[in-house]
């Protein structure tokens, strides 16, 4: 006889089906870190992702009985790389195309005294909504000048109030409260994924499209001259090969006609040496 301590609650025996049920027929498996999202942008970004991706946040020993379940032990492997505040993500997209999703859905949020600037945060010149008040010396705390025109506060100057890799003083996140200032995002964040269809772990998936973008950028910079120069022929380098041999061209032409010259002047030194032998 099944004591009480035995017995699975019909909640969790039924979440860990839906898992392994998602588990066998899905494409993807992704594993994201949800650490800091609020749950009004947590349910915001699941709106976003639906129809690409499932999103379930069960807990870790219902996700591990569920992974146990596979008979493919990479997906086994997942387990090793489920820490807290983790979502799971089931989709028939690319893992990198679902990562990529993650990246862009990401939410603008407010800076908290304490957190590091990801960047230089910059106050710009300009009109605000902030009506004359204490909103004047709390400006006026992080070095912002001002005027009030048509009762409202002007800045008169652009100014960084905090540089990249500082401190946010409580200040600086009031000021940027203030002004709807958002310097952070917050979304999920791929860790770990599990291609069903290829069978593969990856366990870094990272995606920057921005710092893709720009590494192409720098390779395809390096790459076009040193192209052009072995004459290496495609929709990229031939405009360059025309011009060069154009100008290839006319060096030729220039060094026949000086050839010429020295010969039509060789000529008539040598005609003169002949008249004056004759002579």
């Amino acid at each position: 006889m099944k004591t009480q301590r035995n017995i699975i609650p019909k909640v969790k025996t039924k979440t860990v089906k839906e898992l392994e049920d998602l588990i066998k027929n899905k494409k993807t498996i992704l594993i994201a870190s949800i650490k800091n999202i609020p749950a009004s942008q947590f349910q915001e970004i699941g709106k976003k992702l639906r129809g690409k991706a499932i999103v379930k946040v069960p807990k870790k020993n219902l996700i591990f009985r569920a992974l146990d379940s596979s008979s493919n032990e990479n997906v086994k492997k997942l387990k090793e790389q489920i820490k807290d505040n983790v979502a799971i993500l089931f989709s028939d997209l690319d893992c990198f195309d679902l990562a990529a999703e993650l990246i862009k859905n990401k939410s603008p949020a407010k800076a908290k005294p304490g957190q590091e600037s990801p960047a230089d945060i910059e106050v710009e010149a300009g009109p605000t909504e902030l009506p004359p008040g204490p909103a004047i010396s709390e400006l006026g705390a992080v070095g912002l000048q001002i005027q009030i025109e048509k009762g409202k506060i002007h800045i008169k100057e652009s100014k960084i109030i905090v540089k990249k890799g500082g401190k946010i003083s409580h200040a600086a996140a009031d000021v940027m409260a203030k002004l709807d200032i958002k310097p952070f995002s917050v979304g999920f964040i791929p860790l770990v994924a599990f291609d069903a269809q290829e069978s593969k772990l990856y366990l870094e998936i990272k995606v920057n499209t921005e710092e893709t973008i720009e590494s192409l950028k720098t390779a395809f910079g390096k790459a076009l001259p040193f192209a052009v120069e072995i004459g290496y022929v495609n929709s990229e380098t031939i405009g360059f090969l025309i011009s060069k041999a154009e100008r290839n061209a006319k060096c030729l032409e220039s060094l026949k006609s000086v050839e010429k010259t020295e010969e039509v002047s060789q000529e008539n030194q040598a005609q003169e040496i002949k008249t004056e032998e004759k002579k």
